[in-house]
């Protein structure tokens, strides 16, 4: 009983938010450095792409993503690295963000200072996730990476988390 009241106590003292309160800032990052961004992966785990197969109007959506992804990283100042020497061992990949480190060792091929992968997860017609990650070559270290829920699978929507990501997380607040 004395255990669990001084662990209440010592919650109780923490500030609020005081997790967020202290947490560093994303360091800049070097626009110098050339990025290897493989894409954006489409997983499907709702009922209807099992039932049906891949939509024509997401693989379209899919590509909306990455032509935006690389229109902003490009007008941030970053050089997009050709994939061409990967270009076989991306193709074979599924989901470059989970490929027991294939990503990396394309990235290390390639000379890439910065890993830049993104992923789509549809849950239902109305639920999707997005992520977008950057990792710091050549070990793999992740100095940027968020996740946002959209609902509603149109263009708009995926557009708006994708900015939403970028203008809050990569570029905003520097």
């Amino acid at each position: 009983m004395l255990r669990r009241f001084a662990l209440t106590v010592l919650l109780a003292a923490l500030p609020f938010g005081a997790a967020q309160a202290g947490a560093p800032e994303s360091p800049p990052l070097d626009r110098k450095g050339p990025v290897a961004f493989l894409g954006v992966a489409f997983l499907d785990t709702s009922t209807e792409g099992a039932y049906f197969g891949a939509r024509d109007d997401e693989t379209a959506r899919l590509a909306l993503l990455r032509d935006e992804v690389a229109r902003r990283f490009r007008a941030e100042g970053f050089t997009l690295m050709d994939l061409t020497p990967v270009a076989a061992e991306l193709e074979a990949t599924l989901n470059p963000a989970k490929c027991y480190g294939c990503d990396l060792r394309m990235g290390r091929k390639l000379g890439a200072a910065y890993v830049l992968e993104g992923e789509v997860q549809k849950v239902s017609n109305l639920i999707l996730s997005m992520n977008l990650v950057l990792l710091e070559m050549p070990e793999g270290r992740m100095v940027r990476g968020r996740s946002v829920d959209i609902r509603s699978n149109t263009d708009e929507s995926w557009l708006r988390g994708i900015r939403y990501i970028l203008d809050n997380h990569y570029f905003g607040k520097e």
